[in-house]
């Protein structure tokens, strides 16, 4: 049994950042999200109560805005203007975490490396297993001072429609889809009006609740092997991450980077865009 080991460019534990929240360099993320219908106002429980010094990161406003598709990732420029106006820059080791314990989070640490900034982490279990072992919060909006920064998209790591369509034909990477066995085998219907039910042809299905332990943190390299062995994965072949819209996909894409899988990327658009279009074939079951 491996145990669990952090990495300030994955994931790390809340006692890691407990140790280190009073660093100079150190920027933390709230990045708390929530599916249409959850019931849930991801600001207003910001507002309330963060982990000390934390920035609120709004996944639907920091997105490309040319798009009609949800939260799709933000122009670099964008993205670069959010960030110094949070005062996070060039130099900060970011820590991002989410109120429901490992879900948006890792949308957040996806987009960063997309720009090409790696020295960023995901709080293991979030907020609510901060909140659990009695660590500090506040209801204090940060002081933010603007900070430099310099990115270099990383397009490897993104996939749009047609290059997933073209590695679903040719068979030339695992396209593993995080949303749940009902929802992958078209049985239940998409929280998104107009969708169709299904998945793309030859995905495999590993929703991303079989890579969390009981209390929200990520399973051991060992349990998170196991998970895509499961779910008949080649981890051998490149791989492509797909969910409904981008967002628990990434749950899937930090799994994949602990495991040191190296020749991973996101499909974007994901359900939200392949279930829109009726020329795309869908299969089911």
């Amino acid at each position: 049994m491996t145990t669990f080991t952090d990495d300030p460019k994955t994931l790390v534990s809340t006692a890691w950042l407990a140790a280190h929240l009073k660093d100079p360099d150190l920027r933390v993320i709230d990045a708390s999200w929530y599916l249409p219908g959850s019931e849930r106002d991801a600001k207003a429980e910001y507002k309330a109560a963060h982990i000390p010094g934390a920035r609120f990161f709004d996944i639907d406003e920091i997105t490309d805005s040319r798009s009609n598709l949800p939260h799709m990732a933000p122009p670099p420029e964008k993205f670069v203007a959010r960030m110094r106006a949070m005062g996070i820059g060039d130099g900060h080791q970011v820590v991002v975490y989410d109120g429901a314990g490992l879900y948006s989070a890792a949308r957040v640490w996806w987009t960063f490396r997309l720009m090409g900034k790696t020295d960023i982490a995901v709080l293991d279990g979030g907020f609510p297993k901060w909140q659990a072992e009695g660590r500090e919060v506040e209801d204090m909006p940060p002081v933010m001072r603007d900070r430099h920064m310099m990115v270099s998209r990383q397009n490897q790591l993104v996939k749009d429609v047609t290059q997933v369509a073209h590695a679903a034909k040719l068979g030339e990477a695992e396209i593993i889809d995080a949303r749940s066995a009902a929802r992958f085998k078209g049985e239940a219907p998409e929280p998104r009006p107009g969708l169709r039910g299904g998945h793309i042809p030859g995905s495999k299905n590993v929703p991303f609740s079989v890579l969390l332990n009981p209390d929200g943190t990520m399973k051991s390299v060992d349990g998170l092997r196991a998970a895509f062995d499961a779910a008949g994965v080649n981890l051998a072949k490149p791989a492509i991450t797909t969910c409904g819209s981008g967002v628990t996909a990434a749950v899937l894409s930090l799994a994949l980077e602990r495991l040191g899988h190296k020749n991973h990327a996101l499909y974007d658009g994901s359900w939200a865009e392949w279930g829109m279009y009726e020329d795309l074939a869908v299969e089911k079951g």
